[in-house]
């Protein structure tokens, strides 16, 4: 039986460079037999975290889409992570996620993640602040796994990946989950 994989796209672009990375992942995880979600970020509601800790007491009172997305997050056995690159860290819409998950604290545990990024710098030196972030964010879950990372560079303009190495990248990690 095939593994959970779930794919947070928080790329606002739909079929933006890290959304198609997500489906060409998917594609490849798909093909070898394993139940694939993706959800897209920008089309959920999901609020700032406010610190308010009433998570820790039941329920957050934010009435939003987050609370879903968290419950998915702790069935799946992959947790893909994708976000085009904004100022050398995560877009917003995959921070507010990560922050929301206060509300599982520390149940997310012994998860396999992969990283999906885009950017148009063509310097990797540049994803450093995205990666450190990313791993900031396993650091706090007890058995969180990086398992792979995949880095599209160079690309800007909606569908430019497609045209790069890193389109077949994505599918391969996809296929060996």
């Amino acid at each position: 039986m095939g593994k959970k994989v779930l794919i947070l796209s928080s790329s606002p672009r739909r079929n933006g460079n890290s959304d198609l990375l997500c489906d060409r992942f998917a594609e490849g995880a798909g093909e070898a037999g394993h139940q694939v979600e993706k959800i897209r970020l920008a089309e959920k509601k999901i609020g700032y975290c406010t610190a308010c800790y009433a998570c820790r007491n039941g329920k957050c009172p934010q009435q939003d889409d987050a609370p879903e997305i968290l419950e998915k997050m702790l069935a799946a056995d992959v947790i893909v992570l994708a976000t085009p690159v904004y100022f050398y860290t995560m877009c917003a819409q995959l921070k507010a996620l990560l922050d929301r998950t206060v509300a599982i604290f520390p149940r997310l545990t012994d998860k396999k993640y992969y990283y999906i990024m885009t950017m148009a710098d063509t310097s990797r030196e540049m994803l450093k602040g995205t990666i450190e972030a990313l791993r900031g964010f396993l650091d706090c879950y007890e058995g969180s796994v990086e398992a792979g990372m995949i880095c599209g560079l160079g690309v800007y303009e909606k569908g430019e990946v497609r045209e790069q190495p890193v389109w077949e990248e994505a599918y391969r990690a996809g296929l060996q989950i």
